[in-house]
């Protein structure tokens, strides 16, 4: 039994050097610039393709729309990149590199005449002159740099932030919580900062200069980012991950029809390479026809350093729990993009909602809140929020649960899917105000203000159920497929988008108010928002039940140190049974 305590304890790995907290302002300041960079810009986007390239809206929209979508999933092939051959650090130096560069094309679009059309209403040019081909080529590959900078930053940022601690001690597991939380505090403090300063100075004052800006805050990402080079812990990339992935499902499915042996945990074959990056796991329960894969039959092959001659034919138990891993995730994945309707309503709708509400800052003030300014509530509340929760809630009750994060990842996800229907209610019930305030008005005497709270809530909601995905889908993942876990985040925000747009055709096509209008009319006082804010309610509350039964059925990836607990058990368990 000794024997056996050594090898599983010898087989764990040599820790790397985590610098943990030292290399933390290195990797925020990169992100925090970065997202100072690009949020603003590309928020104001369609602006910038209607002023100053003479688009059509709808044109421009389609372009807006087009480049969004592929910089969300373009994060699947940043992340295949990053795990399969460059690394994450290489990957978002890379990155980093390209939105640079990508903001600094289109800063020259707007600082050299010669490359944008001239200006509609002139002496010049009495009509509106489209972009010549040259012109909409060199627009173009800017968004391409974009494009490249997101795809490889989105996904692997948040995972090369955590992967500098220590997740075998407690200071390093505390310190990742924490991070995941100021992560997000330095994204939502960026896009204040963005929707706020740099949009202003976009739209009234100069687009050069706007636009400059943010070139020289991306200037500045790539610095901090490189400056830490020497401190940071650079995870190795071991191959192609979705690869092992297929070849477990085709090895499963080929021994489909053989039976399982008593004690799986003992008897599958179980080679683990001595340079892997992923945590030894335990064996579970679940998907027990995928355990069928690390079967050992006659006709299995074996490599003189104890791997399988054929993959395609024999995984190791180690293999397929990774996979295990990755399937587990999925259920709560689709939770999260029923939950993002929540988030989509209150970017576009609520600022429809804001430009036929009173906006003055005060009864009789003559200035007025620009509509979409008002999302900038819930930037506040989200950065309010964050540190009290970081700070104050979860040290309390970490006493109580005695848990480090306080509460469960699952738990924390929940909450914020409660507020999320709140949202959407409250919602409802302050449209319902608008439209009767309005008295056949186009703008209601309701004042914007009664918009604040529902904002409010957004943040907080977003604060619990975001940041909990942030963390779920990094600790979930095993460690060779983080940045796929990065990237499972974006591509359910595009895919929440697709729904939101397919809910709203359906919306438009099946319901009627009066004799042409319907729930969601150009003119909100002709429609009936407030019921369609309902549905959404109402969709949340049965994500929520569907939400709740996965996670009483999913179960947390086991780490290296408890994999190791788990075998040592079972040989005390195996010599007290002899």
């Amino acid at each position: 039994m000794e024997e056996e305590k050594k090898e599983i304890c010898s087989s764990t790995k040599e820790e790397p050097n985590y610098r943990g907290i030292k290399a933390m302002p290195f990797v925020i300041g990169n992100e925090t610039f970065e997202k100072l960079g690009t949020i603003g810009t590309s928020s104001n986007l369609l602006v910038y393709l209607t002023t100053i390239f003479n688009m059509k809206s709808i044109t421009a929209t389609n372009v807006i729309n087009i480049f969004n979508g592929t910089c969300n999933f373009g994060t699947l092939l940043g992340a295949f990149l990053s795990d399969t051959y460059l690394g994450r650090y290489k990957t978002l130096g890379i990155a980093s590199i390209c939105s640079f560069l990508g903001m600094l094309v289109l800063t020259l679009t707007a600082a050299f005449p010669t490359l944008h059309p001239p200006k509609c209403g002139t002496e010049e040019n009495s009509t509106c002159i489209g972009p010549s081909s040259g012109q909409l080529m060199f627009l173009f590959s800017g968004f391409v740099l974009l494009v490249l900078g997101a795809s490889g930053i989105r996904p692997c940022n948040l995972a090369f932030g955590a992967d500098q601690f220590n997740p075998n001690t407690d200071s390093g597991k505390r310190g990742t919580n924490s991070f995941f939380n100021w992560y997000y505090f330095t994204f939502t403090f960026a896009m204040m900062i963005s929707l706020t300063i740099i949009v202003y100075v976009q739209s009234n004052l100069n687009w050069a200069i706007g636009l400059g800006i943010p070139t020289f805050l991306m200037l500045l990402s790539c610095i901090f980012f490189f400056v830490g080079s020497k401190i940071y812990v650079k995870v190795v990339p071991q191959g192609s991950p979705l690869t092992s992935v297929v070849q477990t499902f085709v090895a499963a499915f080929k021994k489909r029809k053989l039976e399982l042996p008593e004690q799986p945990w003992s008897s599958l074959f179980n080679y683990i390479p001595s340079d892997s990056i992923n945590s030894k796991f335990a064996y579970t329960e679940q998907f027990r026809l995928l355990s069928k894969a690390a079967i050992l039959t006659a006709e299995d092959q074996i490599n003189p350093d104890g791997s399988a001659s054929n993959p395609w034919n024999l995984r190791s138990l180690q293999q397929v729990e990774e996979v295990k891993c990755v399937i587990r995730v999925i259920p709560i994945w689709i939770s999260g993009i029923i939950y993002y309707l929540v988030l989509a309503q209150m970017q576009t709708y609520l600022v429809l909602q804001a430009l036929q509400s009173d906006r003055r800052l005060h009864h009789g003030g003559g200035f007025k809140i620009p509509a979409a300014s008002y999302t900038v509530f819930t930037m506040m509340s989200l950065s309010i929020w964050i540190p009290i929760y970081d700070r104050i809630l979860v040290p309390f009750l970490r006493k109580i649960t005695k848990k480090d994060e306080g509460i469960t990842i699952l738990q924390r996800i929940g909450i914020g899917m409660v507020l999320g229907v709140i949202t959407m209610f409250v919602s409802g019930l302050v449209e319902t105000r608008r439209r009767n305030l309005a008295f056949g008005k186009p703008v209601s005497a309701m004042s914007g203000n009664w918009l604040i709270p529902q904002l409010v809530l957004t943040g907080l909601s977003e604060g619990f159920t975001v940041i909990g995905e942030v963390e779920f889908f990094y600790k979930e993942f095993p460690e060779n497929m983080r940045s796929f876990g990065g990237s499972f985040l974006f591509c359910g925000f595009a895919m929440s988008n697709y729904l939101s747009s397919f809910l709203i055709s359906i919306v438009h096509r099946v319901t009627k108010v009066g004799e042409r209008g319907n729930w969601l009319d150009e003119d909100l006082n002709k429609g009936r928002l407030d019921y369609f804010y309902y549905l959404v309610a109402g969709l949340e509350v049965v994500n929520l039940v569907y939400f709740v039964v996965c996670a009483k059925w999913y179960k947390y990836k086991r780490t290296e140190k408890g994999g190791v607990d788990f075998e040592l058990e079972k040989i005390e368990t195996r010599k007290n049974v002899v």
